[in-house]
């Protein structure tokens, strides 16, 4: 019986040191991996003072999720204080403490679009891959908007991930904008605002962070616990799609958040931004999310 104990004691003895020794290797990893140098293409994109276009990237900026996480005002926010995670985006104005005071364009179009800094290093947290397929117009208008932002004194960036997280990126569990992108893929070519499914499908871009490249939603890897996972927005098995027989239906969950049965939708969904979506846009993915094939809810 001694034996036994002695021999099941050294076992347990052991799993306990490999299991804190896989832990140290995956944090490890995961540092390591922040610290990379990510090499991708750059295309220049032409800056316009037109007011149309200053128009366009306002637009863009309030309600593609820029003004959620910055602020309205470009200055900074925090956009998680949850289950041990801090998340404060940085100060996007041209201000002297500002991160991308120095930006040249190129440094615009890396960040935004490829979720990489100037220094080549990956960004965290920011999610670049709905950016990616950004038309070189939307981009454009995106950084005029941005650059023409009153100097504010904002919060500099913070980061702070609990254990299991910073474990889970290192282990390749959980990834960065820069590693879901594909950097090879030429930006989207310019598509007429319409409703349609083809517009759609680039309305739908900004979902992907949430809801996966499938849009069948699932946990979000690497959100707080408490967060609930993100509704399939395929005909599959648990879509919500259902609940919203009509566009306008859709419209006013964006603009209320709350369903057509009056019960409201997570406010982790980033309703600052779609109240300020425009109706064409909207209609448009609505009518593309129609079209998807239909997946089991939590294949993101």
């Amino acid at each position: 019986m001694k034996k036994w104990l002695k021999w099941s004691g050294s076992a347990v003895g052991a799993v306990v040191v490999l299991v804190a020794g896989a832990v140290l290797f995956a944090k490890h990893r995961g540092e390591h991996k922040q610290m990379r140098t990510v090499e991708v293409p750059t295309v220049s994109v032409v800056l316009s003072a037109d007011p149309a276009k200053l128009e366009l990237g306002r637009y863009l900026f309030n309600s593609r999720g820029c003004a959620e996480c910055h602020g309205a005002n470009g200055g900074g926010h925090t956009v998680i204080d949850s289950g041990g995670m801090l998340v404060v985006a940085p100060n996007i104005t041209p201000a002297a403490d500002s991160p991308v005071r120095s930006y040249t364009t190129e440094d615009w179009v890396r960040t935004i679009r490829h979720g990489v800094k100037p220094s080549g290093k990956p960004v965290l947290i920011m999610p670049s891959e709905d950016y990616n397929r950004l038309s070189n117009d939307d981009v454009a208008a995106l950084i005029v908007y941005a650059k023409q932002l009153q100097p504010t004194a904002g919060n500099p960036a913070s980061i702070q991930l609990p254990l299991p997280v910073r474990v889970l990126y290192g282990a390749g569990m959980i990834r960065d904008a820069a590693e879901k992108i594909d950097h090879t893929l030429l930006p989207s070519a310019p598509i007429a605002a319409t409703v349609s499914a083809e517009y759609g499908a680039y309305v739908a871009n900004t979902c992907l962070g949430c809801h996966g490249a499938r849009l069948s939603g699932g946990k979000i890897p690497g959100a707080p616990p408490d967060w609930p996972a993100a509704a399939n927005l395929t005909p599959g098995q648990g879509s919500v799609m259902p609940r919203y027989p009509s566009p306008e239906m859709f419209a006013a969950m964006f603009r209320s958040g709350h369903r057509p049965d009056g019960s409201a939708v997570s406010s982790v969904m980033p309703f600052q931004s779609l109240k300020q979506i425009n109706d064409t846009d909207i209609q448009a993915l609505y009518a593309y999310l129609k079209t998807l094939a239909a997946r089991e809810a939590g294949q993101r």
